[in-house]
């Protein structure tokens, strides 16, 4: 079973599974029970009441944590001219036109956000086999097809974060690291939770937000109390 098996058996009887928290309480445990040796991540998911068939009930977007992620954001854009200029300026990890969409082509695929201009979207638009399944395809909703790509590396590395519901109607994103301040924590996921909200689809019965759950990298997940969030 190995120590990080024993580890997380530990974990588990510290707390009750059927139970649900209030956010901070939530947030708190997840990282008490973090017991991997390195600063693992916090991730939020959250099962929406929502179909995701539906094209008007598919959530996407982003949310700005104003804490940031505390993770290193490694930026692709896809630009010529001024604008790969500016990307490189703000400080994008890879910059290019066509000789990029080769590289990614062919494999190359170090990066966690891709951005592009609307000039280079028919270039790669073609890239929709290995950018797609991975959900790294530019999109104008998510403010990663855009003129002012410079703002938009700057943001991401800043703590900006995309999110989309998968077929299971889940939205899964990181809010932070197990060595933040648990102000910081306690504010990602209100920020997170309240964009989640705003987006709600009018067309979405019942009950939104089914279920709130937060977790470390490799800990198990605490639930949430959907009414007591900022609690």
């Amino acid at each position: 079973m190995g120590s990080t098996g024993k580890r997380y058996k530990d974990a588990i009887t510290r707390y009750d599974r059927n139970q649900s928290y209030s956010g901070s309480e939530a947030l708190e445990l997840a990282a008490s029970l973090a017991g991997a040796k390195f600063n693992e991540g916090i991730d939020l998911v959250v099962r929406l009441g929502v179909d995701p068939r539906k094209a008007e009930e598919m959530i996407r977007g982003t949310v700005a944590l104003p804490a940031g992620t505390g993770r290193d954001v490694r930026v692709a854009v896809f630009a010529q001219g001024e604008a790969a200029a500016a990307a490189r300026e703000a400080g994008a990890d890879h910059v290019g036109a066509e000789e990029l969409a080769a590289e990614v082509e062919g494999g190359m695929l170090d990066f966690d956000v891709a951005i592009a201009t609307p000039d280079m979207m028919p270039t790669v638009g073609k890239l929709g086999r290995s950018l797609g399944p991975r959900g790294l395809m530019p999109n104008p909703k998510s403010g990663t097809v855009t003129d002012d790509v410079a703002k938009a590396v700057t943001e991401f590395k800043g703590g900006k974060v995309e999110f989309r519901t998968d077929r299971y109607s889940n939205v899964h994103l990181p809010i932070g690291k197990v060595g933040f301040e648990a102000s910081d924590l306690t504010a990602n996921l209100a920020a997170a939770v309240e964009e989640l909200n705003r987006l709600k689809p009018s067309s979405a019965k019942g009950r939104y937000l089914k279920k709130v759950s937060v977790s470390s990298t490799m800990g198990p997940g605490i639930r949430i109390d959907p009414q007591r969030v900022d609690e």
